[in-house]
């Protein structure tokens, strides 16, 4: 089960570029199972080394700045999570130690991902997100309240449906979410079955 979210503190990494896509955040040639695991070292790899399979950190890229190096949440751009829709991307934004994203929008089906991985991804407008990175401090995001906020007491609120939240707040996956639904299903399906016995094989006639 994804681990649970409430509320996170600490220190965003920014990282304000727009469109960056899911082989930009675990590049195809660092998957190397199709397990949750072990993806960690290739996340933003094209970016976090100096070289194309290498490990020598690239000096320059923020995620291997020290003052970022305990980051839980990255400040992003627009469209953030684009391009294919492989789960490996969240799985290894999860696995590092990443909890949510803050961006302007995000791809539909990579928000999804986060949901249901227990990522939250925020979203704010630039002018926003621009205030959280000018502040160079850390920040609060508290789902239950669904805000943003700022050691100094200013916030800014995010939406969010709340099946998400239920999903997040709870540890929740997609089929956990309907396991909530387990005794409806049984009402229904028991009285399905008396409707229409011959799509049950094995039912009794």
């Amino acid at each position: 089960m994804p681990e649970r979210f409430s509320t996170l503190t600490s220190r965003p990494m920014p990282l304000i570029r727009d469109n960056i896509d899911t082989d930009q955040i675990i590049p195809s040639r660092e998957m190397k199972s199709t397990g949750k695991t072990g993806l960690a070292d290739g996340l933003f790899a094209g970016w976090r080394y100096t070289e194309i399979g290498g490990r020598e950190a690239n000096a320059d890229f923020v995620m291997n700045d020290p003052d970022f190096a305990d980051s839980q949440i990255i400040l992003g751009g627009s469209n953030f999570g684009c391009g294919s829709s492989r789960e490996h991307a969240v799985w290894a934004l999860a696995e590092y130690g990443y909890r949510a994203v803050i961006a302007p929008s995000f791809a539909p089906i990579f928000a999804g991902n986060c949901i249901r991985n227990g990522v939250l991804p925020v979203v704010l407008d630039e002018i926003e997100i621009a205030e959280i990175e000018k502040s160079k401090t850390i920040i609060t995001i508290d789902l239950p309240a669904q805000t943003v906020s700022l050691p100094n007491g200013q916030f800014w609120p995010f939406a969010l449906n709340d099946e998400s939240k239920i999903m997040l707040l709870e540890g929740l996956d997609a089929i956990d979410l309907s396991l909530k639904q387990a005794d409806a299903i049984g009402v229904w399906q028991s009285a399905d079955r008396v409707q229409r016995p011959w799509i049950y094989l094995g039912a009794e006639q």
